[in-house]
């Protein structure tokens, strides 16, 4: 970071958080650790039955343990950071950890995004082309769209990380957010940002608008062709196969629409942080929840898994 004409340079920032009394810091700091976990324990389940269980072994699921991969790394980009500060109201951050941060988060927003549009062609395909289905995604294009959609988020993450860490902070290194975020950065900076906001608003709209407009010209197809399923037990069977991912695509649009289109406003800034909490640390714990509720094939991998666990204990402690 370059330093600023009168010596005041930024090495750290301070985040905000919620102001609030001392019981009411240890309540919140034990509600996002006990969501973190949860976090944590279901994305990571997702993630090794869809390895481990040979009927989950579909692009659906496949791309599903992608998403909870996705959902592990942006919580935990953040959320360790946010317990700190909670615990010891220290909201200092160094420049070197917030980039990382910017990083990842971007990453992971990225690929989550293209992730999800990779779920509604998946989607689309099942539904409207089930005789085709099998020879258009075969293994190495579900894997190939799995990498793209990866790489892309990292070609996008590491351009606006990059770019971010030339920026001058000069006389404010207070970020209104719970995290590092790039809106809030570059707000922040005394550098002449106008055509980097123009670029971010034209990025949003490209990155964020066309995948978005692709994932509802899916389901606008989808829901054509069930309702064109005579039977009833068809068209909920049809309709059941996508409801978890449709669920998902509005907890993720839903949030982050309203928490970066909205104007900006000081009496909105508590407005801001619980968008922020809701958007950084609620979806990521509800994701695999939706997709294993109402899953019977989730609920019989894990038995099945569960089994296979007791099964070679039982093994194991009889040659003892």
């Amino acid at each position: 970071m370059s330093d600023c004409p009168n010596g005041s340079s930024k090495y750290e920032f301070h985040i905000t958080t919620f102001s609030m009394s001392l019981w009411s810091q240890l309540q919140l700091f034990f509600g996002i650790l006990i969501i973190y976990l949860i976090t944590l324990i279901g994305n990571l389940t997702i993630v090794l039955l869809v390895s481990l269980v040979p009927n989950l072994h579909t692009p659906m699921y496949f791309f599903l343990s992608n998403l909870a991969v996705v959902d592990v790394t942006s919580t935990s980009a953040s959320i360790p950071q946010l317990l700190f500060i909670t615990w010891t109201q220290d909201h200092r951050i160094s420049f070197s950890c917030c980039m990382t941060q910017l990083f990842f988060f971007l990453l992971c927003a990225n690929g989550e995004i293209f992730m999800l549009t990779s779920m509604a062609f998946d989607r689309y395909v099942a539904i409207c082309k089930p005789l085709q289905y099998l020879l258009i995604m075969k293994k190495n294009v579900y894997i190939g769209m799995a990498i793209s959609c990866w790489l892309l988020g990292l070609l996008n993450s590491s351009l606006h990380t990059l770019l971010t860490s030339f920026l001058h902070f000069c006389y404010s290194n207070i970020i209104n957010n719970l995290y590092c975020d790039l809106n809030s950065l570059v707000d922040l900076s005394t550098t002449d940002t106008v055509s980097r906001k123009l670029f971010i608003f034209f990025e949003i709209c490209i990155i964020g608008f066309v995948p978005f407009a692709l994932t509802v010209i899916s389901y606008v197809f989808i829901f054509s062709a069930i309702l064109k399923i005579h039977s009833s037990a068809g068209r909920m069977k049809a309709f059941s196969s996508c409801t978890s991912h449709l669920i998902t695509v509005i907890l993720f649009y839903g949030p982050g629409t309203f928490l970066y289109m909205k104007t900006d406003s000081e009496d909105s800034k508590d407005q801001d942080l619980l968008l922020s909490m809701l958007y950084m640390i609620v979806v990521p714990m509800l994701n695999p929840l939706v997709y294993s509720l109402r899953n019977k094939e989730v609920w019989g991998a894990i038995v099945k898994l569960i089994n296979i666990i007791i099964i070679r204990g039982f093994s194991r402690n009889k040659f003892l």
